[in-house]
């Protein structure tokens, strides 16, 4: 098995009959579906409290790893199935955002602290949601996200 992440995922969405576009695309309920997205992530979320008590109840180092990565890898995979249901090149849209995350850092190239240690932007910082806006607006072909 060689396929990459994405066609994995087109492959879960269509054995599950779920959504996937090649383009992006807003559905007219989209907050409905938008509602049910929020409740999955929130039980996924929940799951800490369940890892905490791992930590707490002296479940092994090992153990705990698992259950952090199974908790992680679970919503990676949802947010993966989301993105593709609106035809969204996700992972383009993490290197846009990354590229935005690195503009914070100073001209020397090191992260900018202020005296309670908060994260600042540096000077060539940039928002990263025009180019956004950009690429998806380059990927859609018809009315489904005008």
């Amino acid at each position: 098995m060689n396929r990459n992440f994405r066609d994995r995922i087109a492959g879960m969405n269509a054995m599950y009959r779920l959504p996937a576009h090649e383009t992006p695309t807003v559905p007219d309920d989209v907050g409905n579906r938008l509602a049910k997205f929020k409740a999955t992530l929130i039980d996924e979320v929940n799951e800490i409290d369940d890892i905490g008590a791992l930590a707490t109840s002296g479940a092994s180092k090992l153990d705990i790893a698992v259950a952090i990565a199974d908790l992680l890898g679970d919503v990676i995979v949802y947010c993966r199935s989301e993105a593709l249901k609106y035809g969204l090149p996700l992972e383009e849209v993490l290197d846009v955002i990354m590229d935005s995350n690195e503009s914070k850092l100073g001209s020397d190239g090191n992260p900018i602290y202020d005296a309670n240690g908060k994260f600042l932007k540096g000077p060539n910082y940039w928002k990263p949601e025009p180019r956004i806006r950009e690429l998806i607006a380059s990927r859609t072909d018809s009315r489904d996200c005008q």
